[in-house]
Parts: C-alpha cells; sequence; structure tokens
C-alpha cells in the first residue's frame, strides 16, 4: 500500500498567513479606499458614526505614520550603523546616572511616542538594558524639541504649564526606569520572542552587508509596528465616536474631576505629541492648567494607540505597570498645580 503525501499550494499557505493584524491592515485599507474615493458621499451613502470613525481613524494614522517610519530608520541606525561601543562610552557608568542622560537623550531626535518604540527596541536589540529602554520610550516624546517648541508656542510661561510638562516627563521617565531596574528579571517584561531576538542580536558578530542588513530590519520593524498603529487607531476612533467629547468639557471646571477627564481624553483621542500642545490650549478657557499639563504628560506615555505599539514588544504585565504608575504621577501633577497655581 502506498502512502500520498500532500503538499499545500503556496496559495494556501499564503492565505493562511492573511489572519490577526494582517486582516485588520486589510480591513483598514479598505476602509481607507471607501473613505478616499467616496469623499462626497453623504448622509445617503455611510452613516454619519461611520463617516466620523474613518475620519479619526485615518487622521490619527497620517498623523503618526510619518513618525513611526522616521522611528524605524533611527533605530536601524542605532542597531546597524552606529559603531559598538559609541554610545556606550558616552554614558556614565552607574545605573542612575546612566538612565538619567538616556532620559535627556530624546531632546536630540524630533520623533514622537509612535516612532520612539521602534527606536527603543533598536536599542535593546544593541544591548542596553530594558530599564535603560524604557527611560528613553517615557521621555523622549516629551522631551524630544519638537515638543518643546510647540508647547511653549501654545502656552508660553502662563500657568507653569511648559517646565512642569518638562521636568514631570523627566521625573516620570526615571521613576518608571527605576522601577523596571528594581524587578527581580527585568527581561521578564518582554515578550519572548522579543527577548530571544535581543539575546541573539548581542552576540551577533557584525554583519558583512549593512544595506541588506538595515533593508531586512527595515521590513521586520515595519511588519510588527504598521498593524499595531492600525489597530490602535481604529480603537481610538471607535472610543471618540462612541465618548462625546462635551461629556468630558462639561466637567472642566472642578479641581479633581477635570484632571481625570482630561487624562481620560489624552488617552482616547491618541494625538501625536508634536501637535497635542495646540488641541490642550482649545480646552484652557474651560479647563484649569493642572489638568491640562496632565493632559500633555500623560497623553505621550499611554493611550490606545501607544499600548497596541507597546504590545509588539512588552508584556501585559508591563503595560499595566507602566500605566498605573503614570496615571497616579500625572493625576498627582495636576491636582497639586490646581492647588497651588
Amino acid at each position: 500500500m502506498t502512502t500520498r503525501t500532500t503538499t499545500t499550494p503556496p496559495q494556501q499557505q499564503r492565505s493562511r498567513t492573511l489572519t490577526g493584524p494582517g486582516l485588520v491592515l486589510l480591513a483598514v485599507v479598505v476602509l481607507l479606499g471607501i473613505r478616499l474615493v467616496t469623499p462626497s458621499v453623504g448622509n445617503a451613502g455611510l452613516p454619519d458614526v461611520v463617516q466620523d470613525f474613518l475620519t479619526l481613524a485615518i487622521s490619527v494614522v497620517v498623523e503618526s505614520l510619518p513618525f513611526v517610519v522616521l522611528g524605524i530608520v533611527l533605530s536601524i541606525v542605532v542597531e546597524v550603523w552606529v559603531p559598538q561601543g559609541a554610545l556606550e562610552r558616552v554614558l556614565p557608568s552607574r545605573p542612575m546616572p546612566r538612565r538619567a542622560v538616556i532620559s535627556l537623550i530624546g531632546m536630540l531626535f524630533p520623533v514622537c511616542e509612535c516612532g520612539n518604540v521602534p527606536l527603543a527596541r533598536g536599542l535593546m536589540l544593541r544591548g542596553f538594558t530594558p530599564a535603560e529602554a524604557v527611560t528613553f520610550l517615557v521621555a523622549a516624546p516629551i522631551l524630544n524639541p519638537l515638543v518643546i517648541v510647540s508647547t511653549a508656542q501654545a502656552f508660553g510661561w502662563s500657568g507653569w504649564i511648559l517646565p512642569v510638562r518638562i521636568v514631570g516627563g523627566f521625573v516620570v521617565a526615571n521613576l518608571v526606569g527605576w522601577i523596571v531596574a528594581a524587578h527581580r528579571r527585568p527581561a521578564d517584561l518582554l515578550l519572548p520572542a522579543f527577548e530571544a531576538r535581543c539575546r541573539a542580536a548581542v552576540g551577533a558578530v557584525a554583519p558583512r552587508n549593512r544595506w541588506r542588513e538595515s533593508a531586512a530590519q527595515f521590513g521586520g520593524e515595519t511588519a510588527t509596528m504598521m498593524p499595531a498603529l492600525f489597530v490602535g487607531a481604529g480603537l481610538a476612533a471607535a472610543i471618540q465616536v462612541a465618548v462625546p467629547r462635551s461629556t468630558l468639557v462639561a466637567i472642566g471646571s472642578n479641581p479633581v474631576l477635570s484632571v481625570l477627564a482630561m487624562m481620560l481624553l489624552a488617552m482616547t483621542v491618541s494625538l501625536c505629541s508634536n501637535v497635542d500642545a495646540f488641541f490642550a490650549l482649545s480646552f484652557a478657557s474651560t479647563f484649569l492648567p493642572g489638568a491640562i499639563t496632565a493632559f500633555l504628560i500623560i497623553g505621550p506615555i499611554i493611550d490606545v494607540k501607544m499600548i497596541a505599539l507597546l504590545r509588539t514588544t512588552f508584556r501585559t504585565r508591563f503595560l499595566v505597570l507602566l500605566s498605573v504608575v503614570c496615571v497616579l504621577f500625572a493625576a498627582a501633577v495636576g491636582l497639586v498645580m490646581n492647588v497651588l497655581v
């Protein structure tokens, strides 16, 4: 009796891979196509709620996409092109001063929170510890030059919003970095696949063809980051459609509720940190300075888009830890400012 071995056709193999993020990516592309080819469709076409969802989702993607790509490119530069030891030599050897300097490196990169995720991944692939990469990840979207300039343009020194945002970003980044460093095994906070990739990268010899290595790295990081960006944009749009913004604005004069409302707003609208100050400025007449500052601190660190991007690298336990620490810190800063300012 002979046994026949069956082979799966290439078409079926490819179709089986189109699951999960791939399906989400395909769905978003289809929605983008519908929205772009039917710009004049009114109520007779798509329902208003669907049009609002598409508009919001597209705006988040369009706003974030250039910075994600820039972050991927910078991560490739750091991982592939910067010689081993070049960064490490200029950093302090003691852990706390080292993390403090790393948190200020964000001033050199005009990348918002979306692009800092692949850049932090590149630092860990280069051999930086999770605590050091997380310190950079939290600080950079607040301390980068474009964010500082845009916040200064929007608020100047009014209400101490600008200096408190800068100092608050530095402090919370180093606080999170210290907590991660105190973990008995910080590598447990990473996804197993990425942790294994970091171990392999640290022990590997320098690539013989850096251009080929860069292209492969760009393809891999893009395949990881883009579906997460689209998922996050879709979630942010869905939340904004479901929760009326007028409900949040109605409680803007309460010292406590205004802080909580603006933080909730920051976590749902998923704005790029390079432009969030101008968005917050529209609420300055109805919300207290502490609420505005809490918005500007928590937004670049924790929002639904950022959570989706962080999920490509970190375990859920880290996301919970990061969210709790940063939410409590931003709320405390906002409440203190509402009392003192």
